[in-house]
C-alpha cells in the first residue's frame, strides 16, 4: 500500500460488512453497527449504487458472498475462544475491524491490541474519535511500519504478554504479503504466544495466483494495483493447509472451503447466495513448544508483515 494512503481494500471490506449489515435481521450473514461510519460516506453509497446494480457479483462471483460470511465465521471463532478463556487478542492488519467494539467480553478482562500500517490506523482512530467521542481505552493500537519493524518489536513494547492464551486474527492479509513475511508472521505466532493459543486466517489459492483458476475479481485487483498499492502475491495449494501449518508449529487445524462456508452460513433465504472458490479460512492451535517442528520453515525469526 501507498506510504500515507489509508488502505483502500481495507475500505472496501468494510463497506460490505456495512452494506450486509443493512439487509433485515433474518437475512443477513454478519452484523456491525459501527462498519458504516468507519469509512467514507461518498464511497459508501458508490459501491452500494454498483453493488444495486450487480456490478460486483458479475465481476467476481461470489467475492461479496466469501466477504460477508469470513467476517461471521471469525466471529464465531473468536466468541468460541472467549468462552474457552481467551486472554489476549491480536488482530493484525486490524483495518476498520469493529471487533473490539462489538464484543463486549473485549471490553473487561482481555487484552486487546490492533497492529496495522499507521496511515490506516490514523484514519481509523479518527473516525472512532468521531463515534465514540474518544479513542477506546480498553484497545492498545500498535501502528507498525512493516518495511522496517517486526512484529516482536512493536508488540513486545507495546504490553503483549507472551505467556497468555491469545488469538491472533489475521484477515483479508496474507494474499498481499511475501513468503517470508508469512513464515515469519507464523513464527513469531508459534514462539512468543501462551498455550493453547491459535491463529484464524483467511488466504487464496495459488491457482487464483497464478491465473490456473480465471477469476475476475482477481484480474481486477490486478489491474487496480497503482490505486490501491497492494499487490497480489502469496497463496496456498488447494488441499496443502494442514501440511503447511504443521511444519510451522501448529496442529488441531481446521480449514473451511467455499463448500463448508456456503453450506453453513448461506441457507434458507440466502441459499443461492454464492462464495467464491479460491477462498479458504483456516484456524489452528499452536502446539506445545516441545513438540513443535524443528522444519526450517517452522523456525524463522519473526519477519516482517
Amino acid at each position: 500500500m501507498h506510504k500515507n494512503q489509508a488502505s483502500l481494500t481495507a475500505m472496501g471490506i468494510a463497506i460490505v460488512r456495512a452494506l450486509e449489515s443493512e439487509k433485515p435481521e433474518g437475512q443477513r450473514v454478519c452484523y456491525d453497527p459501527y462498519a458504516r461510519r468507519l469509512v467514507s460516506g461518498a464511497l459508501f453509497h458508490l459501491v452500494r449504487f454498483f453493488d444495486r446494480l450487480g456490478y460486483g457479483e458479475w465481476r467476481g462471483p461470489g467475492v461479496m458472498g466469501f466477504l460477508a460470511v469470513r467476517e461471521r465465521h471469525i466471529d464465531e471463532h473468536l466468541s468460541a475462544c472467549l468462552a474457552e478463556g481467551l486472554r489476549q487478542l491480536v488482530i493484525l492488519g486490524a483495518g476498520f475491524d469493529a471487533r473490539a467494539y462489538r464484543f463486549e467480553k473485549l471490553k473487561a478482562g482481555v487484552k486487546v491490541f490492533e497492529v496495522d500500517h499507521p496511515a490506516t490506523q490514523q484514519a481509523k482512530l479518527e473516525k472512532l474519535r468521531q463515534i465514540f467521542g474518544r479513542v477506546p481505552e480498553h484497545v492498545v493500537y500498535v501502528p507498525m511500519d512493516f518495511d522496517t519493524q517486526t512484529l516482536a518489536e512493536r508488540l513486545s513494547e507495546s504490553g503483549y504478554d507472551q505467556g497468555l492464551k491469545t488469538l491472533f486474527i489475521w484477515q483479508g492479509v496474507t494474499q498481499y504479503l511475501t513468503p517470508e513475511a508469512v513464515d515469519g508472521t507464523l513464527a513469531f505466532v508459534a514462539r512468543h504466544s501462551g498455550p493453547g493459543s491459535s491463529i484464524i486466517f483467511d488466504y487464496m489459492y495459488t491457482s487464483l495466483l497464478d491465473g490456473a483458476v480465471k477469476h475476475g475479481e482477481v484480474s481486477k485487483m490486478r489491474q487496480d494495483r497503482w490505486i490501491s498499492g497492494e499487490a497480489l502475491s502469496f497463496g496456498i495449494p488447494e488441499g496443502a493447509i494442514e501440511s503447511f501449518l504443521e511444519q510451522r508449529g501448529f496442529h488441531r487445524i481446521r480449514n473451511a472451503n467455499h463448500f463448508f462456508l456456503h453450506n453453513a452460513y448461506f441457507t434458507g433465504p440466502n441459499e443461492k447466495r454464492k462464495v467464491a472458490d479460491g477462498y479458504a479460512i483456516v484456524s489452528a492451535v499452536v502446539k506445545p513448544r516441545d513438540a513443535q517442528a524443528t522444519d526450517p520453515r517452522g523456525t524463522l525469526s519473526p519477519g516482517r508483515k
